[in-house]
């Protein structure tokens, strides 16, 4: 019973995730603003992202936003790409990247992990490993950040469009029914006054 329970649970997470998206898809589509200030938003969210400053992203995104006059709640968005669930899959490539550019290798070898002097080691080489991050990152970032800076102007446009379409639509058929009914009342006002003269 209990296995079958937690494969229903199991099978209910990525629909539940898929949902959580979408809605905030959704959210983001809906953000006030114009669609370069979300955009612009949204790239510098992403661009901040990428740099190994999980836990203050937000507390650095938000103030940079509001002072180039970028959307804030874009740039908070952006910004939660980079979770505890994804982080391995941005800090690898960026720290890979960064270590190339600066020449580093940093793996901790065989021998400092047996002495039992593998976390001093890496203490060694926080702040290079911190600096190899933040260049890989910057690197990584300002091509995603443009990319996603059209990607979010795209979207916002093409939703906005769509919206006014519609708008424009309904209002048409709105008018097409008000039209018709005076047409109908019309009719019957001619029909009354031809059988009052008949009479």
């Amino acid at each position: 019973m209990d296995n079958r329970a937690n494969q229903k649970i199991d099978a209910r997470k990525p629909s539940r995730l898929w949902e959580s998206i979408k809605k905030a898809y959704v959210r983001f589509l809906k953000i006030r603003g114009t669609p370069r200030e979300i955009a612009l938003g949204f790239a510098l969210g992403i661009f901040v992202a990428m740099s190994p400053t999980m836990g203050f992203q937000m507390a650095i995104a938000i103030p940079i936003a509001a002072m180039l006059k970028w959307n804030k709640i874009a740039a908070v968005m952006a910004v939660w790409v980079s979770n505890p669930f994804t982080a391995p899959f941005i800090y690898g490539p960026t720290y890979f990247v960064g270590a190339k550019i600066m020449g580093l290798s940093l793996g901790l070898n065989a021998a400092d992990a047996a002495s039992g002097s593998t976390m001093l080691a890496f203490a060694e080489k926080a702040p290079k490993i911190f600096g190899a991050m933040t260049l890989g990152g910057v690197v990584l970032g300002l091509p995603l950040a443009v990319i996603s800076y059209y990607l979010a102007y795209y979207t916002i446009e093409k939703y906005r469009t769509d919206i006014k379409a519609k708008i424009v639509e309904k209002k048409e058929q709105l008018a097409e029914k008000k039209r018709k009914r005076r047409e109908n009342k019309a009719r019957k006002k001619k029909k009354k006054k031809n059988k009052a003269r008949r009479r």
